[in-house]
């Protein structure tokens, strides 16, 4: 039987190893290059090759295609002074992989060297045990939950939509999430609005949302803007560096106010709207896709769209949209999945039915065309209703 020191030179004999120097080389170059730790978390954690991807030795061969597809893919594994790596690499040898060489020495050859190296930033325990289900799916893991983490997010309006949307992204973890509503928590509300409660009625829609948000996860940041959304302001506020808007709105004006102002900011926008039994959902990235004036050049007459106020909306449908609005966001925040873009989706609670349509983007469109005629904020009021008949426009 073989001792572990004529295993380890078996292996070593029949894998490629590089030196730390011309490892730093090929890290220094820009190549295509996936360099991977396989020591563990809290070696890990101590300092690392800068752009390492961590897969302790024991997953190895279950995770190294999740960072690694493609079997030609040049691989530089290292551990902590270059036995583990060895083993690493005859493992990656063995599933296929072409390229792949471990580094003498490991990190440690590499600090004495005088190589820059780098503190990851990673999860404590506690978010650890907060967003495990998360770290278990390939398209989240650690990368994007930090990814969550530090995200921003501005949704428009605490009521029927940003209410479970603002909930389930607080409870993903991303780490802002910016409100904007000026209205105040009303008993008619609490149908639908189940960010709010009957102890909050009369308090500011953003400080209840606020209060429930940080509550279900103190590692969220809620910036709240407890005003209108209006064009004398809309700049302040998206100006604050937003990754994703999501639209609550419940009017038109405020609806185009928002496109015009994320495709000058250039910030994609989940747009989401119901009526009755009926929802939409959609997203619009600026300058990649449809806007909402492609999809809407002109407003439907007042008579024809009126307000949830007005008409009425089943309780559980801004449930089901906003639910299905905070997926594309966090989708959209990951660069994970088809998005929504070029597709609106329509759902009729009636039927428990859900279709789709195609949105083209308009070449003729006046703020996202080849030609764009509309460059500044215009009067959203008098564009949608009439200056005669319409009041200041609300949100939620």
């Amino acid at each position: 039987m073989a001792s572990y020191r004529e295993l380890l030179s078996e292996t070593k004999a029949s894998i490629d190893e590089i030196d730390a120097a011309s490892a730093r080389a090929k890290v220094d170059s820009g190549e295509p290059l996936i360099v991977v730790d396989v020591r563990e978390r809290e070696e890990w954690e101590e300092g690392i090759v800068p752009g390492a991807q961590h897969i302790p030795r024991g997953f190895l061969e279950s995770q190294i295609d999740q960072i690694a597809p493609d079997h030609d893919s040049e691989i530089i594994a290292y551990c902590a002074g270059g036995s583990r790596s060895a083993f690493a690499a005859k493992t990656l040898q063995d599933l296929g992989y072409t390229n792949v060489s471990s580094m003498i020495g490991g990190f440690a050859e590499w600090k004495r060297s005088g190589y820059d190296w780098a503190t990851p930033t990673t999860l404590t325990p506690t978010q650890r045990a907060r967003y495990s289900r998360h770290l278990l799916i390939p398209e989240v893991g650690e990368e994007g939950q930090l990814k969550l983490l530090n995200s921003r997010v501005l949704l428009i309006g605490a009521g029927g939509l940003g209410s479970p949307s603002s909930l389930y992204l607080a409870a993903a973890g991303v780490g802002t999430l910016g409100i904007v509503d000026g209205d105040t928590v009303d008993a008619s509300n609490l149908q639908r609005q189940i960010v709010h409660s009957t102890v909050q009625l009369g308090e500011p829609k953003v400080e209840s949302a606020r209060q429930a948000l940080e509550a279900l996860n103190p590692d969220v940041d809620v910036v709240t803007y407890n005003e209108r959304l209006t064009s004398d302001n809309v700049d302040r506020i998206l100006g604050e560096g937003w990754d994703v808007i999501v639209d609550g709105a419940d009017n038109f004006p405020t609806r185009y106010l928002v496109n015009d102002a994320s495709i000058w900011h250039k910030i994609p926008v989940v747009h989401g709207s119901i009526f009755r039994f009926e929802g939409q959902l959609t997203v619009f990235k600026p300058h990649e896709g449809p806007c909402y004036r492609c999809l809407f050049p002109q407003p439907p007459p007042p008579e024809l769209a009126p307000s949830c106020a007005e008409a009425g909306v089943l309780g559980v449908l801004p449930g089901i949209i906003g639910s299905l609005q905070a997926n594309e966001t966090l989708k959209t925040l990951l660069d994970a999945g088809d998005s929504l873009a070029g597709r609106l989706l329509l759902f009729d609670a009636l039927s428990t039915s859900l279709m789709e349509v195609s949105i083209q983007r308009r070449p003729d469109c006046p703020v996202c065309g080849d030609d764009p005629t509309i460059t500044e904020y215009i009067d959203y009021v008098e564009f949608c209703q009439g200056a005669a008949h319409q009041e200041t426009a609300t949100v939620g």
